[in-house]
């Protein structure tokens, strides 16, 4: 049985996420001051638009009412997607950032490392390593477990995929 607000949440509201096809990413209760806030994180492959975020708060805010997993206290529902500079912390994670660059930390040594994920698989990522100073850039494999930890990089003048394909 589960012991925590969260866990509860979480068997609560997983299920209707699920229904349109989006995945429950984040929970977290927080207080602010003397108010509490419910932040619930959404995403799905295709990722996620305002409209979803607007139509999964609302039902989100309808199923919240019918149960007690707030309490009797108020809170305000906070609805939204992880962002672009996410954490890869699930094999979907990564396969969502195919094509993007990605800041790895790895588990020796504690190096970073930039690259681009080219591929993944169920034991790790294939990369593109950008070439320094005019050196054309090199492939790379990284296994799973040498990845401490992995965090999309925002790129402002990469060109859209749709643009490189005309």
């Amino acid at each position: 049985m589960s012991t925590t607000q969260s866990e509860r949440l979480r068997e609560l509201l997983e299920p209707l996420v699920s229904s349109k096809d989006l995945d429950l990413e984040e929970i977290e209760v927080a207080s602010v001051g003397r108010k509490r806030v419910l932040r619930v994180v959404v995403d799905s492959d295709d990722g996620v638009d305002l409209d979803q975020i607007a139509e999964i708060s609302r039902e989100l805010s309808e199923k919240l009412d019918e149960s007690d997993a707030m309490g009797d206290g108020e809170y305000t529902l906070e609805v939204g997607s992880p962002g672009a500079e996410r954490p890869l912390t699930e094999h979907r994670h990564y396969l969502r950032a195919v094509g993007r660059l990605v800041k790895f930390q790895l588990t020796e040594g504690g190096d970073d490392l930039i690259a681009r994920i080219l591929e993944v698989d169920d034991e790790g990522v294939d990369l593109e390593v950008p070439g320094v100073k005019g050196r054309k850039p090199t492939a790379r494999r990284l296994a799973f477990d040498a990845i401490a930890k992995a965090r999309v990089e925002v790129e402002f003048s990469r060109k859209d995929k749709k643009e490189e394909e005309a």
